[in-house]
């Protein structure tokens, strides 16, 4: 970490301390963060008190030269999401290496672009097309059933938690009894510092929020292990199959990279789309003359779904550390630096968006980076956004009107957060 000029790098302790504030990201006040640091020092080193040094990334330009220099910028050897000292210590000890878990978010070349092409296809418009139909079936039969409270509903529990996961798990080839039990432990690895969602209500030492995070991976690995048994014996037409009978080099993946594989569709595979579709309702109900405007014109249900995507940008992080030195807005990177991208920074970026602070469903180009950028490009884009685009052709033709009936909550959690209580009022058709 370059120390020479301290004082020209070093963004202001306030917000430093906001970035690792998992309830600024609950009450929007890292959007104030952010917006400062674009304008006054848009590529400078937050020093937090408990973190290592990292340089903040928040201009849409640098996140995307940093994601497409993969052999520059590395996932795998730093954690790949924000993490303090002690627990990063912590998890060095239990595993060997700086996460967790080890899919392809914490994955170089070569290991990445393999493991990677293992379930691609799965995930390509063309293989999608099969399953439209049944998406459009859950869709309806979800739409139904939030027409059927009366006039009002939580959309985030009604509508936006469950479509996205049914639609995962059938195509991961989990049975449905045991989305209940997904959706939980999905809630646990990403909402750890949530007093909703974390296995422990307690403040936690790093040994002890180890040992929890520890138990949730554990968890995934005892149920998902069943399941590779029984793919490896029955082999179905699912993904759970292919990730079972996958092999690298001739053999199958080492059991805690499989668990890993598993672990990253079944939560990123529906948690981030909630969030997004939420994420659109909320903005709608805010704005009558934008719900208007997209009912008059089904064919802004696209740009709906990428303005969503954009507004929300669920994962607000990922991690990077620098492999050799380098120079980036001109500021000296040295190798071993870390590096934070805030891509819902980035989604805010004044240079890039027109009014970024207004949801335009209608927004043309939407360069967002919601998805990441380069090798890394999130593999569940095409299907977020199918699963979005048919329940929102679903529903919106159904509504009269739609307005906010309380007070909206976000999950606090400065890694992946989005609405956890979305109260709305409607009429129908």
């Amino acid at each position: 970490m370059d120390t020479t000029a301290a004082g020209n790098l070093d963004i202001p302790a306030d917000i430093a301390a906001t970035l690792v504030d998992p309830v600024a990201y609950a009450d929007h006040r890292i959007h104030d963060s952010y917006r400062w640091l674009r304008a006054n020092n848009p590529l400078g080193i937050a020093r937090p008190e408990r973190f290592d040094p990292f340089w903040v990334v928040t201009k849409h330009a640098h996140i995307q030269a940093i994601s497409r220099q993969n052999e520059l910028f590395h996932n795998a050897d730093r954690p790949t999401t924000l993490t303090n000292q002690a627990v990063e210590e912590r998890v060095r000890k239990i595993t060997g290496g700086p996460n967790l878990v080890r899919s392809l978010v914490q994955m170089d070349a070569p290991d990445h672009p393999k493991y990677r092409a293992l379930t691609q296809g799965w995930f390509m418009p063309a293989n999608l097309g099969k399953f439209e139909a049944r998406v459009r079936e859950i869709a309806r039969a979800t739409v139904q059933r939030m027409l059927d409270k009366g006039g009002a509903c939580d959309f985030v529990e009604d509508v936006a938690l469950g479509y996205p996961l049914h639609v995962i798990m059938e195509i991961l080839g989990v049975p449905e009894a045991d989305e209940p039990r997904m959706l939980k432990l999905t809630q646990e690895l990403f909402g750890p510092q949530d007093p909703d969602t974390a296995r422990s209500r307690e403040s936690l030492s790093a040994e002890l929020f180890s040992a929890m995070m520890q138990a949730v991976v554990a968890d995934f690995s005892a149920y998902f292990r069943k399941i590779t048994e029984d793919r490896r014996r029955n082999p179905r037409d699912d993904l759970a199959t292919v990730i079972a009978n996958a092999k690298i080099g001739g053999d199958y993946m080492p059991e805690h990279d499989q668990t890993s594989y598993y672990m990253i569709v079944a939560t990123a595979g529906h948690d981030t789309t909630s969030s997004s579709t939420a994420g659109a309702i909320w903005a709608l109900a805010e704005d009558p003359a934008e719900f208007a405007k997209v009912k008059a014109n089904p064919e802004l249900i696209p740009g709906l779904v990428d303005e969503a995507i954009r507004w929300m940008t669920p994962v607000k992080h990922f991690m990077r550390s620098a492999t050799a030195d380098t120079e980036l807005g001109g500021r000296r990177i040295a190798k071993g630096d870390w590096l934070m991208l805030c891509y819902a920074s980035g989604n805010r970026d004044e240079e890039v968006f027109e009014d970024p602070y207004r949801f335009r469903s209608d927004r043309k180009p939407n360069r967002h980076v919601a998805f990441g950028y380069g090798a890394h490009l999130c593999l569940g884009q095409y299907l977020a956004k199918l699963e979005m685009r048919i329940l929102f052709e679903e529903l919106l033709p159904r509504l009269k009107s739609l307005s906010l009936d309380g007070e909206v909550k976000m999950t606090q959690a400065y890694f992946v957060n989005g609405p956890k209580k979305l109260p709305i009022r409607f009429e129908v058709n």
